[in-house]
């Protein structure tokens, strides 16, 4: 089979996994929250999640009516060959998926406000590249939801502040973010470069699994200290109160400009839709985030 056929296959199927079922270090997130959840009401909706996760992979529907903007994140080895078929083979996959999954239209025409109807448009799918040593291909759907991305921050911070001024930054976002995107959330916070840089970085950072921590051990620690904080704001889930907002806090960064510190955050619902594969030489197909 052609490459461009093996990578549209994976590509539908890892649309269908991420708007159906959560990873499993999501899922095991949002059961600790709901054992830890102290207030009735946030134990409730912790609850209804878990009960709405459940019937998702029972009936195979998505999870949430907003099967969000198609994002794509390609790792591409050097040495694979028909890289230049893989937009075209993305665009094919997404027009599959709304149809056979189906996935909600949700790319519009920002000037003549029309609906495409198909979730594809001028640069959607969205993809961003990397290349990496090796021959193979790794493919990697985020589909982002509407009400998370509405609250995404970015910041030109003074430099002098540091990483207090940055801890100030990630907890205005959280309390001024209240209940727009369902929490409890998870927050991808991407420090440095530019301002482009930062925000690419932010969304990034909500690739890691949970159950990862920063190989860097300072970060890691930052990273814990703004998990900690963030439940102390008492927003809780979906913004009825208790003491878990926020199900992981992930860091990326790149070095800054003497002048300036930029710093985003970017928000992730607990519908945190991701799926990876890797497609080897010989068309093997390896799925990374979830069992097939």
């Amino acid at each position: 089979m052609e490459i461009a056929n093996v990578i549209e296959e994976v590509a539908v199927n890892l649309l269908r996994l991420a708007v159906i079922e959560l990873p499993s270090d999501v899922k095991e997130a949002i059961r600790k929250a709901y054992n830890e959840e102290t207030s009735e009401a946030g134990k409730t909706q912790l609850k209804a999640i878990l009960d709405n996760i459940e019937l998702a992979e029972k009936t195979q529907k998505p999870m949430c009516q907003d099967t969000g903007t198609i994002i794509f994140y390609i790792k591409a080895g050097v040495e694979a060959k028909g890289l230049d078929k893989i937009p075209q083979a993305l665009k094919n996959a997404t027009l599959r998926a709304t149809k056979e999954v189906p996935l909600r239209p949700n790319a519009v025409d920002p000037f003549l406000q029309k609906n495409s109807g198909d979730n594809t448009g001028r640069y959607i799918p969205y993809i961003h590249w990397e290349i990496v040593p090796g021959n193979t291909i790794e493919v990697t759907a985020l589909p982002k939801g509407g009400g998370s991305e509405n609250v995404t921050v970015l910041g030109m911070l003074v430099p002098g502040q540091g990483v207090r001024g940055l801890k100030k930054f990630v907890i205005d976002a959280i309390m001024r973010a209240g209940a727009k995107p369902c929490p409890p959330n998870i927050l991808g916070i991407g420090v440095g470069g530019g301002a482009d840089i930062a925000v690419k970085l932010a969304k990034q950072a909500l690739l890691r699994p949970l159950n990862q921590p920063n190989p860097n051990p300072e970060i890691a620690k930052l990273e814990k200290e703004l998990f900690e904080a963030a439940n102390m704001t008492g927003i809780g889930p979906m913004g009825l109160g208790g003491k878990c907002t926020v199900l992981g806090v992930n860091i990326e960064y790149a070095h800054r400009h003497p002048a300036s510190y930029p710093a985003a955050v970017a928000f992730q619902c607990w519908a945190a839709r991701r799926a990876t594969a890797k497609i080897h030489t010989d068309g093997k197909v390896e799925y990374l985030t979830h069992k097939v």
